[in-house]
């Protein structure tokens, strides 16, 4: 695989359906992961450390296809995020239950770890436009910081949901707001669009989290500010599931996210 070869822009057109379906795959790697830990990481470890490899291994599956793909795909693209969700959110649990690491500390870690990203990708290809990913070294670049911003979003709603004990559904508000805030600044300001689409993209990551752990969660956890509405982390994560198919089929027939 050549990492210089030209290729087509695999990203999709950043439209309000991109926005609302990486809410959407936020909340449902949030959820998802959740449920595996509930459900097999309190009794059996390495049941937990299976699903994670596995989840690891389809994530790999899915970048290697996406990469070497050489036109931009709907399902596939989505599908890759959706993995990065589940797998990103594993690791940055996986770093505070296993290893004891605190949610600040290990959203400092993932916030220093993008930079490292960004700061490599910009010197290397002079831009972070995901408007110019027209080559493989360029698309390696671009997973490699969505799968860092979904390990830093997942310990950053964590901090503020837990640490801070703002709750799920203040924390939800919280990012809400950020969110708003390059859009806002873009539209009344002239803020850069690079800068703002990668704040945006950011703050999704806990903003969907956030609210698919309190409809999710159960009633009481914890604390009296730690609470969700009990629906359930499986169930929570099929209707997210089933929302995201729904969405991507329209988006491959209709086109409505390709420039």
């Amino acid at each position: 695989m050549r990492l210089r070869s030209r290729t087509h822009n695999k990203v999709p057109e950043v439209t309000i359906y991109f926005w609302i379906v990486k809410v959407l795959t936020t909340g449902m790697g949030e959820t998802t992961s959740d449920f595996f830990i509930h459900r097999v990481g309190l009794t059996n470890k390495s049941g937990l450390a299976a699903v994670g490899l596995t989840a690891g291994v389809v994530l790999l599956i899915c970048l290697v296809i996406q990469v070497r793909s050489s036109r931009y795909s709907a399902p596939m693209y989505w599908m890759t995020v959706v993995m990065v969700g589940v797998f990103g959110t594993m690791v940055a649990d996986g770093v505070h239950a296993e290893l004891g690491v605190p949610y600040l500390a290990s959203s400092v870690f993932f916030a220093v770890a993008l930079a490292v990203v960004f700061v490599w990708w910009n010197r290397s290809e002079k831009t972070l436009s995901i408007h110019s990913i027209h080559t493989r070294r360029r698309e390696l670049f671009y997973w490699a910081a969505v799968l860092t911003t979904f390990s830093l979003g997942t310990a950053t709603g964590d901090m503020t949901a837990f640490s801070l004990k703002l709750g799920f559904l203040s924390s939800g508000l919280l990012f809400a707001c950020l969110f708003a805030l390059p859009a806002i600044a873009y539209w009344k300001f002239h803020l850069n669009a690079v800068f703002a689409f990668w704040f945006a993209y950011i703050v999704t990551r806990p903003l969907g989290a956030s609210f698919a752990d309190w409809f999710a969660g159960p009633a009481r956890l914890g604390s009296q500010s730690i609470r969700g509405l009990g629906f359930g982390y499986g169930v929570v994560s099929l209707i997210l599931g089933a929302a995201i198919i729904c969405l991507v089929a329209y988006l491959d027939i209709t086109r409505k996210d390709v420039r």
